[in-house]
């Protein structure tokens, strides 16, 4: 007898549009760098400049939010990037 494992529905079409969403940042990525835009140890302060106009004028893939897990005596740390462009020269 042989069993073959039946597919999700729909589940290499999510797969494909995943892996070309990859290539779309790693080429996205690959022409820019990441600089921080934002960084601290408050989470208030982060979600008000998080909700701020200043991200909101971001696409939401140029943007990556880092949050940095502190322990002990060491806060956690809230940054934001963005992907700018490689200067050129």
């Amino acid at each position: 007898m042989c069993s073959r494992v039946a597919s999700v529905p729909g589940q290499r079409r999510r797969r494909e549009r995943e892996a070309a969403r990859r290539r779309a940042r790693e080429r996205r990525e690959g022409e820019g760098r990441w600089a921080v835009l934002f960084e601290t140890d408050d989470p208030e302060v982060f979600r008000a400049y998080r909700n701020g106009e200043e991200v909101a004028r971001l696409a939401d893939d140029d943007l990556r939010i880092d949050v940095l897990c502190g322990r002990g005596e060491n806060p956690t740390w809230y940054r934001i990037s963005g992907l700018v462009p490689h200067a050129d020269g």
